[in-house]
């Protein structure tokens, strides 16, 4: 267990790596000595899972035994779907496009064909799959596969029109090639282009059908080697089906007809359909239609097929949105998508593909989307997908993660959100329903809390590595929606051009349910929650008007429209709660004769807001436009409920707002927040005249240069300011911009603002983008009326410390090392008729601290390093510089199950932790280069070794850096393959079996062996191996055992199985041998008799 002395710290012998410390509290105490109880052995970083819909899908594949969804990308992930909780996400090296997928139906393992020509084997046995074998085509390009049911021998078509043969046990090629020239008429003088199907016929598994891009179909003869039947077509082919029965197959073209073959009539299609072309009345040709990409034919027992395809529309029609059709009997249902369709799959009731088919549904991949649609039922709904696909549905703009939150708060946002789903979904129970849920050991409440470009806020419940949305906030409600006339009834005063309800930023409070969210249009909403609806007639509005540093911005109004100083009163005109739209009359939106001023850039809502369970709108405040100058977007924002204040900050400088009086308690610039003698005070940056202002606001103008900790400035300094900058006309330079020093960071405080203070009191502590912490005292009435009544004193206690880089996080520790929380108020139904309201604004203060003795540490990290500051002494006790040649993009000080931490996440892909308060490095991985400003948004440390952040537009991915999370990962995770039996072949009934006419078996070990057809060449294509080799992985999985007791079970069963049909088999047997017995008897019997003597 590590321990440091504050007293040994100028003497070398503390642990931190660290150089720059400060002079440590004289005197000594037991308090001088906090026990550090992490070490680096409680640190391991490992991916956990990945949410949300598979980015840029490219195939699909269904196990229709172990009721499994496969999907793959064009980035070579492959994402594998079973029952509600258990999913599993793999990923090929190469990166390159998954083009088909193809499932060892019922023996876990799945076969995937990459863009780069190469054939992947993965175990689906182990929770984690992985690559048992690689087969690298080196001479000819992949363009389809087959692998038939129950076979091991997988057909893959190439570019050049020949099919190669491949085993997938050892996943070595065959010596049996079936060459394009060989396959196509010899007559025919033009290649027939790449192999763009491959099929067994249903009912003769010796003969498979070819499908070549240009038209032409080849029945071939495995045995003969030769064709039996070309069927050719002047349109281009996309699919073939089979029908069950192995009689007749249905081609789909590009002309977007389809054509029914009869297999021994290859001179012409028997019947040929534009399924959604114009028939003409004199007989011609249909007008040609979109292509058809796919059909697929299933047949009933009881009545009709089902033929469903995806395009084929006609060119003229007025449906852009991709559709689906299904045709059943006489009727025709074009079902339209949202998303274009990347495939589909028709689900079926049995595997054998020489059964009646009986399809159930229809899985369609969208590109944005999955849907289900239920075939049984009148009207083809879709069925309710209970995967967490639509986080994706406005796109992310911000993400916050909560590990280990209040019990009761999960409960609370799935009553409200239960009330939100959709209706009309079918009745019967989601088809994907594979696989078994993990062990899991982790049983702390986590909520994901997700922002979106549409204004729209969700709540998932992240618990226990699952996903599931809660709860769902239209922010956009409150405000008036944009008409959709011409550009002249559009609003001039919007400072982005689209999405002007995206959330920026949010802080939220899950003890006291408060939320807090800021939008890019200079706009912050304070949510209540609570569990009855309610009626608002007029929604609260508090217009600021932030301008910023004076010298920056010149306004024409000399009467003192200048932000007050912490000392004094807001005028009343700028802060005053208002009515919605009396801005916009006293001040229209468009004016050719002065420049816009004090107007809001959206519209609240002037009608009744009616307010559903869940949270409700308390306050909307606004920044105005200021001279012409849009008001800038909100960098950083934090409320808190238990002093009833929420505070945002800009490039501007920021503003404190009393949410329980409606009322504005300070709107200043960063300049001012400097005191006249402040070692870090700033000199005026704009070239621009200064105006002094009336009031008591002091010159800046000597400040001295702080050369010596000049900032290294990083690209992310203002992401969060550029990240919806798309302002329209802004007269302020880019350079003016970059100088700005900006409110990056907040933190509520219960602690010692000033040097002198002897205990502690209520405080708001900021950092700014330029490496200052700046302290105010808040000064907070009695609880009650009083303090409904009587304003909240605030003033500026000057700097506390500085660092490199901008100010990224700030948290405050006890004398024993604890985390101080920020108090709160505990939640209670606002809305509670009768209900007296007490607040209780905070716990007991600690005990005062004695003279001389540090009673509170303070942890600070910007973008460059980290400080931990005694408080009230002020003096810096440990320094780390984190990085020198990167930047820190996020950090966060976090509670671990053995203690404290400061995480940290670089730009070179560096994820660091740090003890807490001596700043020793237990941990520094190189996990993940910044290859994009997404990750950089979204990234977020949270307790309990928890992470992640967004690693496509699409995709949430968890990963924990805690080493016991990484020892139960395993457990934790669900099992892909649960051993089942496969259902019995159909019967082939008396007549076939006595006649023929029922299915053909093929021993396709004579056909395919290197004793029969020889061996491949080796230069075709390379095999390799899996990373670790079978035995290997299999030792790896900690779940292994466990596969294999269960395989040994199905196995024995299988073996017992086996024996009884022996046994009846032996049975069956002797019993036809004593009928044969008993028959010759008879025969021998009446051999010699005559007619009439029997």
């Amino acid at each position: 267990m590590k321990k440091f002395n504050i007293r040994k710290v100028l003497d070398g012998l503390t642990a931190s790596s660290s150089s720059g410390t400060a002079s440590p509290q004289p005197g000594t105490n037991q308090n001088d000595v906090i026990q550090e109880t992490l070490q680096s052995e409680h640190f391991q970083l490992c991916k956990t899972v990945r949410h949300g819909f598979p980015y840029q899908p490219s195939s699909m594949a269904f196990d229709p035994v172990q009721k499994i969804l496969a999907i793959g990308t064009q980035s070579g992930a492959v994402r594998l779907f079973g029952r509600a909780g258990v999913e599993c996400y793999c990923q090929h090296d190469s990166g390159a496009a998954v083009i088909q997928l193809q499932f060892l139906v019922n023996e876990g393992a799945l076969v995937s064909a990459l863009a780069d020509d190469s054939v992947h084997l993965w175990n689906l046995r182990q929770k984690q799959p992985a690559i048992l074998h690689t087969l690298k085509f080196n001479r000819e390009r992949i363009t389809f596969c087959h692998l038939p049911f129950q076979s091991k021998w997988l057909y893959i078509g190439t570019e050049k029109g020949n099919i190669h043969i491949v085993n997938v046990e050892s996943f070595t090629l065959s010596g049996y090639v079936i060459m394009w020239n060989k396959a196509i008429e010899l007559s025919s003088k033009s290649h027939p282009g790449p192999v763009v199907h491959i099929s067994d016929n249903p009912m003769d598994e010796g003969k498979i059908l070819i499908g070549f891009e240009c038209g032409t179909v080849v029945l071939w003869d495995l045995k003969c080697k030769k064709a039996d039947y070309r069927y050719n077509h002047d349109e281009a082919i996309h699919s073939v089906a089979w029908h069950h029965e192995g009689k007749q197959f249905t081609c789909s073209h590009s002309d977007g007809t389809l054509t029914t073959w009869n297999v021994r009539v290859p001179a012409k299609p028997t019947i040929t359909i534009t399924p959604h072309g114009k028939q003409p009345k004199d007989g011609k040709k249909p007008e040609p239609c979109k292509p058809i990409l796919k059909v697929e034919y299933k047949t009933t027992r009881a009545g009709d097929a089902f033929v469903v395809m995806s395009g084929g529309l006609s060119y003229d029609t007025g449906c852009r949105r991709s559709c689906l059709t299904v045709m059943h009997g006489k009727s025709t249902a074009v079902l339209e998508m949202d998303y274009p369709i990347v495939d589909f799959l028709t689900l079926c009731e049995t595997p054998y593909p020489n059964d009646f088919q009986e399809p159930y549904a229809v899985v369609v991949l969208l590109e944005k989307d999955l849907v289900v649609i239920d075939l049984e039922q009148i009207g083809y709904p879709i069925f309710e997908n209970p995967y967490p696909l639509s986080i994706h549905e406005s796109p992310v703009t911000c993400v916050e993660y909560f590990a280990d939150c209040p019990p009761e708060l999960i409960p609370a946002l799935y009553s409200v959100g239960s009330r939100q789903k959709r209706q009309g979904y079918s009745k019967k129970e989601w088809p994907i329903s594979g696989g078994n849920w993990g062990q899991g050991t982790l049983s702390y409440p986590e909520i994901i809390v997700t922002g979106h470009a549409d204004g729209s806020i969700k709540f998932w419940d992240a618990s226990a590595i699952m996903l599931q949305v809660l709860y769902k906030l239209k922010t956009a409600k409150v405000f008036e929606k944009a008409l959709k006339g011409g550009k002249e009834e559009k609003p001039s005063t919007e400072i982005v051009d689209e999405d002007p309800f995206a959330i920026q930023t949010l802080s939220w409070c899950p003890e006291s349910r408060m939320l807090c969210v800021a939008g890019v249009s200079a706009h912050v909403i304070i949510y209540r929650f609570s569990k009855q609806e309610m009626t608002t007639e007029v929604v609260q509005l508090l217009e600021v008007r932030m301008q910023g540093e004076l010298n920056d911005v010149d306004s024409p109004d000399p009467a003192g429209d200048h932000p007050p100083t912490p000392s004094t009163p807001v005028p009343p005109s700028s802060s005053s709660p208002t009515q919605e739209g009396e801005p916009s009359e006293a001040q229209p939106f468009t004016s050719d004769d002065r420049p816009r001023d004090n107007v809001p850039c959206l519209k609240v809502r002037s009608a009744p807001l009616k307010q559903s369970p869940g949270y409700q709108v308390e306050l909307v405040i606004q920044l105005v436009w200021v001279s012409g100058e849009p008001p800038q977007q909100i960098t950083s924002l934090a409320v808190s409920s238990s002093d009833g204040l929420v505070v945002f900050g800009n490039s501007s400088g920021l503003a404190v707002v009393d949410y329980l009086q409606k009322s504005l308690l300070l709107n200043m610039s960063t300049s001012e927040l400097y005191s006249p003698s402040d070692p870090y005070q700033r000199q005026p940056r704009s070239p621009r005249k200064t105006r002094q202002p009336s009031g008591a606001l002091s010159d800046n103008s000597d400040g001295n240069n702080v050369s010596e900790e000049k900032s290294n400035k990083s690209p992310t300094s203002d992401a969060k300011d550029s990240l919806f900058s798309r302002s329209r006309s802004s007269s302020v330079t880019s350079i003016e911009r970059e100088s700005r020093e900006a409110i990056s960071s907040f933190h509520f405080s219960e602690s010692f603002p000033r040097k002198t203070d002897s205990s502690p009191s209520p405080s708001l502590w900021l950092g700014t983008t330029q490496g200052t912490v700046l302290v105010l005292s808040l000064s907070l009435p009695p609880t009650g009326d009083q303090r409904l009544q009587q304003p909240v004193g605030v003033s500026s206690c000057g700097t506390l410390v500085r660092l490199k880089g901008g100010i990224l996080t700030m948290a405050f520790l006890d004398s024993l090392g604890a985390v101080l929380h920020p108090s709160y108020e505990p939640w209670s139904e606002p809305n509670a008729p009768d209900e007296e309201k007490t607040r209780r604004r905070r716990p007991a203060s600690p005990p005062p601290t004695q003279e001389g003795q540090d009673s509170q540490y303070a942890v600070v990290c910007s973008e460059k390093q980290a400080k931990v500051v005694g408080l009230p002494s002020q003096s810096c006790f440990f320094k780390h510089n984190i990085t020198e040649s990167s930047f820190v993009l996020r950090a966060d000080v976090v509670q671990m199950a053995a203690g404290l931490c400061l995480a940290c996440f670089c730009a070179n892909g560096h994820i660091m932790t740090l003890s807490l308060p001596s700043l020793r490095p237990l941990l520094d991985v190189n996990y993940l280069p910044l290859t994009d400003m997404r990750i950089a948004r979204t990234f977020c440390f949270s307790n309990l070794g928890q992470a992640l952040y967004l690693t496509s537009p699409t995709e949430i991915q968890r990963i924990t850096y805690s080493q016991e999370t990484c020892d139960n990962l395993q457990e934790m995770m669900g099992e892909l393959f649960t051993p089942l039996e496969t259902p019995e072949a159909p019967n082939r009934g008396f007549f076939k079996g006595l006649f023929g006419g029922g299915a053909q078996s093929l021993d396709r070990e004579d056909l395919f062996g290197e004793t029969a057809a020889g061996k491949a060449s080796r230069s075709l294509a390379q095999h390799i191996p899996g990373p670790q080799g079978m035995e290997g992985m299999k030792g790896a999985a900690s779940g292994v055992v466990g596969d294999l007791a269960r395989a040994r079970i199905a196995l024995d069963e299988r073996g017992q199985k086996l024996g009884e049909l022996e046994d009846r088999t032996a049975a069956m047997m002797a019993s036809a041998d004593s009928f044969s017995k008993h028959a010759h008897d008879m025969m021998l019997k009446y051999k010699d008799k005559k007619w009439y003597q029997l």
